[in-house]
């Protein structure tokens, strides 16, 4: 029996002891009593009775176990010319006294503080000094519409909201303090403080009754202290898309995040204490969350927070650059990042000239990785790619080749096999196990391991009806696929309404509630189709109501607009056509599955509930353009 193999066996047969050993690497102030609760299935609780703070495990710990002079976080910059390092005891010292300069604003163990930031140093100082008091942070990502902003306010009830005076995408800057102002007008939860960050690039107005600038908090702050929490106490809050269209506000507890993370780095990523480690990705999504922050740093590697795109600042070359002049050891991206970079440089002429001999493996993850792009990223680095497959609510790898333990061998278009402590399982529609290579609900039997969402933020009904009740005693992953007979997971894509575009978790609901509010539409579908570079991407179609009268095109841009003044640009919907009608069920339910067969070239079988099949047929050529 391999290493994996191993180790998976024994993480399934005894958990307790699987991650009892694991949790040896965490630094507790008391230790646990228990390492895993069941006592109130399906709420499952890890480390019940310890006590430690996440922030002292990132930072404190390694600077008095003789780090402090290692360079702990990279922050590169094209977009505005910058590079600089912050070694752990810079970081510590920088984390402390925003600490204490939230807990001057009034921010206390438990409060939750919502944060709107860019890719700038100030979002992981912001994020280690929530944990550092105890307090709840929930991050934004800065692309999101002020209407957004505000749901994700009123549902958090935050202490306080540290944000920007802009963000920069390319050479465009981005005023995120009218954003905010709007949202808190919009919000019906007031917040008491809001510490703005002043960039030179934008210098934003201020409401001094509420406002405070960044530097002017910290100047006057003492620095803190390391906040004790226990274990099961909440760490974070990050909103991922609902079916509803209303966030689903998912919980991270503190110290099963902390030890499963520090077990992932070595185990899945194969990097330890020393390695220098690039999440290529945002502090608003999961990915920033776990590996640009926390995971890095609770194991004392060095992390890159880049601010910039895979192309365009200034070219296609730009992560090569990047990989090569801080000596990355493993690159973790998107799928789409690469697509990206392949189009522009389809023959890698820009990796010329960047010495990435210190580059181990490409990591990707986000969404399905196709196997053209594998080839393609395997061929150009000629170094391990290796795909894997997890989710916002898992917090770190699900299915993955796992380069630490025993590295096996690539199915190009799987993620490969369950990480240690993942039940994974294929089950039929009546909740039967599904025979190898038959598609189904990709499931995972509980308890989840250590790190997985521990509920929804003040809903656990919803946390059940959305998650576990589908197939009780299994968490429903909402992704389809199959399982092959050497144990590799296939991951198909959602079986729900959220889709995703260019790694972003986006609910086609919540763009139909926008465009349903148009007074010339009856009714509307969003559905995803394939897209060669992102992934999925949104295409709309409505149906006018009787006697309106609008231009398509005109109806088009006004809609594009809508969503993108209400989600934000990261919804990226360019098409919304007008159609007769929609396909449904006898029961009133918009066939958007087979509408999305269709649009993504599939032989789609007229489903056996439809009300009227000529709808169906009517629309196979909007559907379909290039079809005959």
């Amino acid at each position: 029996m391999g290493a994996y193999a191993a180790a998976y066996e024994r993480s399934i047969a005894d958990p307790t002891r699987f991650w009892g050993l694991a949790a040896r690497d965490v630094r507790w102030l008391v230790p646990p009593d228990r390492v895993l609760d069941d006592g109130a299935p399906p709420f499952y609780r890890w480390f019940t009775g310890g006590e430690l703070n996440t922030c002292d495990n990132a930072l404190d710990r390694h600077v008095e176990e003789g780090r402090g002079d290692q360079a702990a976080l990279i922050y590169d910059s094209p977009v505005t010319g910058t590079v600089r390092t912050y070694t752990y005891r810079e970081l510590t010292g920088l984390v402390a006294r925003f600490a204490g300069a939230l807990r001057a604003q009034g921010v206390q163990r438990g409060d939750r503080v919502v944060i709107y930031l860019p890719m700038v140093p100030e979002a992981v100082i912001a994020m280690l000094a929530c944990a550092r008091l105890g307090a709840v942070h929930s991050v934004v990502f800065g692309g999101f519409a002020a209407k957004e902003l505000a749901v994700r306010i009123d549902d958090a009830r935050p202490k306080a909201v540290v944000s920007a005076s802009c963000g920069i995408e390319g050479d465009r800057v981005v005023p995120y303090k009218p954003l905010l102002d709007q949202a808190l007008e919009l919000a019906s939860h007031k917040v008491d403080r809001c510490v703005i960050r002043q960039r030179p690039q934008l210098h934003a107005d201020l409401d001094p009754a509420r406002d405070i600038e960044w530097d002017e908090a910290v100047a006057g702050a003492a620095a803190a202290g390391c906040v004790p929490v226990a274990a099961t106490d909440p760490l974070y809050i990050l909103y991922t898309s609902g079916t509803t269209g209303r966030p689903k506000g998912v919980v991270r507890d503190n110290g099963g995040h902390a030890v499963a993370l520090r077990w992932s780095m070595e185990n899945v990523y194969g990097v330890g204490p020393g390695d220098v480690f690039w999440a290529a990705s945002d502090v608003g999504w999961v990915v920033g969350h776990s590996y640009i922050v926390y995971a890095p740093l609770l194991t004392g590697c060095t992390t890159v927070l880049y601010e910039g795109k895979p192309v365009g600042t200034p070219d296609a070359g730009a992560f090569w650059r990047v990989a090569a002049q801080h000596r990355v050891k493993a690159l973790f991206t998107a799928p789409t990042a690469i697509r990206a970079i392949k189009k522009m440089d389809p023959d890698g002429e820009l990796l010329a000239g960047h010495d990435l001999s210190a580059l181990d493996t490409l990591f990707l993850a986000g969404e399905r990785l196709d196997p053209e792009t594998y080839r393609w990223a395997s061929r150009m680095l000629d170094r391990p790619v290796v795909d894997h497959w997890w989710q916002t609510e898992s917090g770190w790898p699900m299915v993955a080749n796992p380069r630490g333990l025993e590295p096996l061998p690539v199915k190009p278009g799987s993620p490969s096999v369950p990480v240690p402590g993942y039940d994974v399982r294929v089950l039929d529609p009546g909740g039967a196990p599904a025979a190898p290579g038959t598609d189904g609900d990709i499931v995972v039997r509980l308890p989840l391991p250590p790190g997985n969402l521990a509920t929804l933020w003040q809903d656990d009904e919803r946390f059940v009806e959305s998650y576990l009740s589908r197939h009780p005693g299994h968490y429903l992953t909402g992704d389809g696929g199959h399982i092959d007979e050497d144990g590799y997971v296939w991951v198909m894509g959602r079986t729900d309404d959220v889709i995703n575009v260019a790694g972003h978790r986006l609910s086609t609901g919540a763009m139909e509630e926008v465009i349903a509010a148009h007074p010339a539409v009856a009714e509307c579908a969003v559905i995803g189709v394939a897209d060669p570079l992102k992934g999925q991407v949104p295409r709309g179609f409505v149906v006018l109501k009787s006697g309106a009268e609008a231009d398509p095109a005109a109806l088009r841009d006004e809609l594009v607009r809508m969503v993108r003044e209400q989600i934000g640009p990261v919804a990226a919907i360019r098409e919304v056509s007008v159609v007769p009608g929609l396909p449904k069920t006898r029961s009133g339910k918009i066939l958007r599955g087979a509408m999305r067969g269709i649009a993504d070239g599939r032989e789609v079988p007229v489903p056996s509930t439809i009300e009227d099949p000529a709808v169906l047929e009517e629309l196979r050529p909007i559907l379909r353009p290039s079809a005959p």
